[in-house]
């Protein structure tokens, strides 16, 4: 291969949000740790620049040849207090604009999602879907003014042809720089890093965009590996990781492998991961507690078989009582999310799903109500079969399906009833006592999830509160 002349790339993370605390840009470093062999790399985090004005101060005192702005999150997922990030982006990229002439190259998992879309609304030079880690290639093309069109998951500005996203079989490298500004701002603000173990989504959830994103196939990291990684961000000063695989557990042998390294490695640091309730091992939970697993986050989302089936989920009820006792003895603590309202939902499903939950003992329910439609995804098929959408709608502003069976507005007054007093049910994302509860406890010095002191009998959970919906949001509340 022929030598390669370094161009300077500024990857940025344009997330403001910060309730109840900021989440790290993982991704980018994954890309860092990709391009940075061959090219020299910075990355700009716009919570740690306070905004578009720091941003610009960022670019013109690092004077980059490109720009990779990476785009996470498109909304909020809340139906009824919904807002949408598209124009939050426009913002950036026109600052960008304003501020040099270096080539804007777009990417992250709302990219993938979206890709002619946010190509057109931002105006981009080029953009990657699929695995950021192609980046190297298309700036390799760029250096050699070469031709990038035949690179998998790359996107032209002003060309028609879509690509199919790109992914990459090499081991995932990733660049982590305790110095480096961005992580000195997470390390004040909770201490709370993101971890890696594999990619993938072997399920085929109707709304889920996982499948898309990060292909259907599994692909593992090194437990070994992901344990140094966590030693790492442990010895860096991180007080809390989370796990951000699509389903922590969706390959039993990887995620114990991984647990036992972990152990191994006598990591210290707790952490918290997204599951599936499905019956596990006697002692698995107790592993998982053993190498430092304090959340358990159980993607439930409906607690009624026939609703379960419609979803495309791989549990059923009796499956999520198991999962959750065998979680419960084993110490750890469990949330459960809810989505409601989408195919197969009725006012009947809906009470016996609300009625199963209130029997699932200590623990945080989070219940959302109506289904974001995203593209590439069976629901919005079903969307269009039932006439809720036009074939060729524009998705990137927030769209919701709702059952035909069920008004969403009665199944949010069904949700706000359950809700009210209770500070460990969490409607959409946000319950503004239970919101007063974690940020208090951040602002005492307390770190991670926080959401287990606002299960009824942990010291300092509030016996009553309001109902609410927090509209800032990123992903969920708490992370």
């Amino acid at each position: 291969m022929r030598d390669v002349i370094p161009v300077k790339i500024l990857l940025i993370s344009p997330n403001l949000s910060i309730t109840p605390s900021p989440v790290y840009p993982i991704g980018l470093d994954y890309v860092a740790g990709a391009i940075s062999p061959r090219h020299e790399v910075q990355i700009a985090d716009l919570n740690e620049k306070t905004g578009l004005e720091g941003m610009k101060d960022a670019i013109r005192a690092y004077d980059p040849d490109v720009i990779g702005l990476s785009l996470r999150n498109i909304d909020n997922l809340d139906a009824f207090a919904t807002k949408s990030y598209s124009s939050d982006y426009r913002r950036v990229a026109a600052a960008i604009r304003q501020t040099t002439g270096a080539k804007i190259i777009l990417g992250g998992s709302g990219f993938t999602i979206f890709p002619s879309e946010l190509m057109e609304a931002l105006d981009a030079d080029y953009g990657i879907a699929g695995d950021g880690e192609q980046l190297t290639l298309l700036l390799d093309a760029l250096a050699a003014c070469g031709d990038a069109s035949s690179i998998p998951g790359v996107w032209i500005g002003g060309s028609p042809c879509a690509r199919l996203p790109g992914a990459t079989n090499r081991s995932f490298r990733r660049h982590f720089d305790v110095n480096s500004p961005h992580v000195r701002y997470y390390l004040r603000r909770g201490g709370i890093f993101n971890l890696q173990t594999k990619r993938g989504c072997p399920y085929r959830c109707i709304y889920c965009t996982y499948p898309h994103i990060d292909g259907g196939t599994l692909r593992f990291s090194d437990p070994d590996e992901v344990a140094q990684d966590a030693l790492t961000l442990q010895q860096a000063g991180a007080k809390y990781l989370f796990i951000t695989d699509s389903t922590f557990n969706c390959h039993t042998g990887h995620s114990l492998e991984v647990a036992k390294a972990f152990i191994r490695a006598h990591l210290s640091v707790p952490w918290g991961a997204f599951f599936a309730p499905f019956k596990a091992k006697a002692n698995y939970y107790d592993i998982m507690a053993e190498a430092g697993l304090t959340h358990v986050e159980f993607g439930t989302e409906s607690l009624c078989d026939s609703v379960l089936s419609a979803y495309g989920k791989p549990f059923r009820t009796e499956d999520v009582f198991h999962a959750h006792e065998q979680a419960a003895d084993a110490g750890l603590h469990i949330a459960h999310y809810l989505l409601l309202g989408g195919p197969g939902e009725d006012e009947k499903t809906l009470k016996k799903t609300l009625e199963n939950a209130e029997t699932l003992e200590k623990a945080v329910l989070i219940p959302f109500c109506g289904m974001r439609i995203y593209p590439h995804t069976p629901i919005h098929a079903i969307a269009i079969q039932e006439g809720q959408i036009a074939r060729n709608r524009n998705l990137l502003e927030p769209v919701f399906y709702s059952s035909p069976a069920l008004n969403l507005k009665t199944a949010m007054e069904s949700v706000a009833r359950c809700a009210a007093g209770r500070p460990h049910w969490i409607p959409c994302g946000g319950n503004e006592e239970s919101g007063r509860v974690v940020s208090r406890l951040h602002a005492h010095g307390h770190s991670g999830p926080l959401w287990e002191h606002l299960i009824p009998g942990k010291p300092g959970t509030p016996q009553t509160g309001r109902t609410g919906r927090d509209a800032e949001a990123d992903e969920g509340p708490f992370h």
